[in-house]
């Protein structure tokens, strides 16, 4: 009877421990714990701690300790515990032991896994709880105080860095916290994936595959930036890094309490990945490596990488390749050699460079940068040096390489002077011809620009003139010099905003235009489109141009036109058309720019003969440099850009047929972390636009993207999107395309007239990024910078495309074909504009 007794009340106070936990809690003490489907829930319900299972099937039987977002639907694991024991014999138990550590025990009892040795002495108040940082804390007395804390999660981190982490080494409590790869999505064992600090010299992150292969750089710390990421500003987060005797580490933290953001290391695809908790669903924010010159030392020893550039990797100035031949082949590895046989008694400095890798380097804390020269000069080994801290205008300490110049890369913005050491010999042939392209640049700016050669053909010779007053003499309009009345005026202050310091564009005078034109004539039109026709000039020192005149007519207005120049008036890119200058004169508004031998591209992919003349190798040219240019747009320029209505016939072809994309008309620029933005007046071209922006006026750089998805299906199909059609499966071009793909049948979409002689890796990895481009949603769809290393890297991990998302627009016939930015075998649309 006794022992039925004992039963009753142990069955009892089983089931008062259950329930008790039933209602969310976030703390255990010795008195309780937690086992099976029980949880842990922070007070404010953003995190959960419990048992989980990662796999299915024969998986489902291994149980693990971990933390995750409470209040996301998918289940998100950012902290394991027994990542490398998992629980076997069902159900685990986690509880306080008596010497005051967390334990996890099996049904047998039998220990699992266990935290490291408090750091102070555990009483009976002893607790752990779970906050809504994501930090699990165990604690003498409860509570969170200094001092108290005897264990944390967040000094133990798996894959995952949470705001307020740190990463990196704490030398006086002995922890070095690194963040490393799931096994695979089933498997949180460590996987091959590792991004730590690396101690000595600067401080400085990298991200290993292995025990020690270096796959990608932070860049070193110098007081103000991790060079190898200059651009990584928000207004939602902030970073700090600090380096001390004691500790060395990188936190981050978020301005914005309600965000929810991770920092991982994705054990598939092997990038460092930041996301944001956004409508429903994890946004990657950024991720690295997303490009060629991310890879750590990719132009080997004094070499440097620039993405802006078809040959990625040059030599500093003053060395030479190591293997000219190895590097005609694009095989960089082996480096560069000092040019002048090394040594050196002068310094050339260079400010737009990723430091050089440092974490051999000697760092000088209490020394200036004058002592730090005479130090290298008197020390035959060294290569290199540069101020150790930098505040603005105001630098202290240096930082001295002995060793070979590693991991270095070339920015469009000033990063911080590095002096290299040189032979004086080396300086001043760099000197002269510094001083050599200093002339020639100002002189083909200056060409460029058309200012001089408009001044120089400013109608010296009359005959020219006389023969436009002999065609516009029957005007009964014209005035004494034969010009309309209407077109003698000069341009107004009022609206000489071209010479605005926001745009610092030429002024063209119209006469120049007029002559340069044939005044308009009609042989000379190139095209036309939303904005109006679009002529070739001439001048009289033998230079084209290309002349966009605005349309009484335009379906784009003043507003599209000053968008236009004061948009790419700012930008510079070698897959950028240039604009030379504009004109405004009463009702006339003219663009002038660089003249496009090729014309542009839609002339060529979609007609029957000319596009027998684009190969492969010249159209896979063609997509990664339509994706550089658009990579430049959202990520590299001084603005975000947001294009809205790339296609084919806006992406114009030089001599060399290299890409320029054209016509800013209706771009937008975003300021700060904007991602997206609506409007009611929805201007673009059927075909090209994204699902949501043409239905919701949503657009974003996603949308970009989608249109470049198409285009690349055009490049390696040589059919338009809109003009084709498949009756009988009831598919256009991209539905098309993604059934081809999942049956294996990808290679049946390259353009017949190609004749197989194309790159069978190369077409198909284009297909697939395209496909993954057009995603029906947004988010899914891949960054440039993601878009442009998966096309330009053989060993780049392209995921599984979703079914396209499609917009089919109007059932109407294509306009004429045109260039400069006009619409060319699709159709251009508006919709009434309303502020919203």
């Amino acid at each position: 009877m006794g022992s039925s007794w004992i039963s009753v009340l142990l069955v009892l106070a089983s089931a008062a421990t259950f329930f008790s936990l039933a209602t969310p809690i976030d703390t255990i003490d010795q008195a309780a714990s937690i086992s099976g489907n029980q949880t842990l829930v922070s007070s404010g319900g953003v995190f959960q701690l419990g048992f989980f299972s990662p796999g299915d099937g024969a998986d489902g039987d291994r149980k693990y300790l971990g933390i995750w977002y409470a209040k996301v639907p998918e289940p998100t694991i950012v902290w394991v515990a027994n990542r490398q024991s998992p629980v076997l014999n069902s159900p685990g138990v986690l509880k306080l032991s008596p010497d005051g550590r967390l334990v996890i025990v099996d049904s047998r009892n039998a220990t699992v896994w266990s935290s490291a040795e408090p750091t102070t002495s555990i009483t009976t108040l002893a607790s752990a709880r779970l906050f809504d940082d994501g930090n699990f804390v165990l604690s003498s007395d409860g509570s969170r105080s200094p001092g108290s804390v005897a264990w944390q999660s967040f000094d133990y981190p798996t894959d995952t860095l949470l705001p307020g982490m740190k990463l990196g080494v704490d030398n006086k409590a002995g922890i070095t916290r690194n963040i490393t790869s799931w096994s695979s999505p089933t498997d949180p064992s460590p996987g091959p994936y590792t991004f730590k600090l690396v101690t000595g010299g600067l401080p400085q992150f990298f991200l290993f595959r292995g025990p020690t292969t270096r796959i990608y750089t932070s860049g070193p710390w110098n007081g103000e930036m991790l060079t190898g990421v200059p651009y990584l500003k928000s207004q939602d987060f902030g970073f700090t890094v600090v380096s001390s005797p004691d500790e060395t580490y990188y936190t981050y933290s978020i301005r914005n309490a309600s965000l929810l953001s991770r920092f991982m290391v994705d054990g598939t695809s092997g990038q460092l990945k930041r996301f944001v908790w956004s409508s429903g669903a994890w946004s990657n924010f950024w991720y690295y490596p997303s490009e060629p010159c991310d890879g750590y030392a990719k132009c080997g020893a004094f070499g440097y990488c620039d993405s802006s550039l078809s040959q990625l990797c040059s030599c500093l100035p003053g060395f030479v390749p190591r293997s000219p031949e190895q590097w005609s082949l694009r095989d960089t590895s082996g480096g560069c050699i000092d040019g002048g046989g090394g040594g050196g008694d002068g310094f050339w400095v260079v400010n737009q460079m990723k430091l050089p890798d440092a974490t051999n380097a000697t760092v000088y804390a209490g020394m200036t940068l004058e002592q730090c020269r005479v130090v290298c000069l008197n020390n035959c080994s060294c290569r290199a040096y540069a101020a150790a801290n930098v505040h603005g205008a105001v630098s202290s300490g240096c930082v001295i390489w002995g060793v070979d110049l590693l991991d270095m890369r070339q920015y469009s913005i000033s990063v911080q002077d590095v002096y290299i050491r040189l032979a004086q010999s080396d300086i001043d042939a760099l000197k002269a011809a510094e001083g050599k392209t200093t002339v020639i640049a100002i002189v083909c700016t200056m060409s460029a620009v058309l200012l001089v050669a408009a001044i120089c053909c400013y109608f010296c010779r009359n005959k020219l003139r006389r023969k436009l007053q002999g065609k516009m003499a029957p005007s009964a309009a014209s005035g004494s010099n034969g010009l309309p009345t209407s077109r003698v005026k000069k341009q107004r202050p009022d609206v000489n905003w071209c010479a605005d310091k926001d745009v610092d564009l030429p002024l063209i005078d119209l006469q120049d235009i007029l002559v340069a034109t044939e005044n308009f004539a009609e042989e000379n039109k190139l095209g036309e489109g939303g904005f109006g026709p679009v002529y070739l000039g001439k001048l009289e020192c033998g230079q084209k141009v290309a002349v966009k005149r605005m349309s009484q007519r335009s379906v784009q207005g003043v507003e599209e036109f000053t968008n236009e120049v004061k948009l790419i008036a700012k930008l510079q890119h070698r897959n950028l058309v240039r604009l030379l200058g504009c004109c405004i004169d009463d009702d006339e508004r003219l663009l002038m720019y660089e003249y496009m031998d090729n014309q542009s591209l839609d002339t060529f992919i979609f007609d029957e003969g000319k596009r027998r003349l684009l190969g492969w190798q010249k159209r896979f040219e063609i997509i990664l440099g339509i994706a550089r240019g658009l990579l430049y747009l959202h990520e590299d320029s001084r603005f975000r850009i947001i294009h809205r209505d790339m296609k084919a016939s806006n992406v114009l072809l030089d001599k060399a047929m290299i890409p320029k994309i054209s016509d800013f008309g209706i771009a937008r620029m975003f300021g700060g972390d904007q991602t997206t933005a609506y409007t009611l007046k929805v201007i673009g071209t059927y075909g090209y636009m994204s699902p949501e922006y043409a239905m919701d006026g949503l657009f974003s750089m996603k949308s970009d993207v989608y249109s470049l998805g198409v285009i690349v299906l055009e490049i390696v199909t040589g059919k338009k999107n809109r003009g084709f059609y498949d009756p009988e499966l009831d598919l256009n071009l991209l539905g098309y395309a993604y059934m081809l793909w999942k049956e294996g049948r990808s290679v049946e979409l390259v353009d017949d007239v190609m004749d197989g002689g194309f790159n069978n890796s190369e077409v198909l990895r284009c297909i697939q990024v395209a496909l993954l481009c057009v995603d029906v949603q947004p988010r899914n769809r891949p960054t440039m910078s993601s878009v442009f290393m998966m096309l330009s890297s053989e060993n780049a991990t392209v995921p599984v495309p979703n079914e396209p998302g499609v917009n089919n627009g109007k059932n109407t016939s294509d306009t004429e074909s045109s260039s400069y930015g006009f619409t060319t075998n699709s159709e251009t649309i508006t919709e009434e504009d309303t502020t919203r």
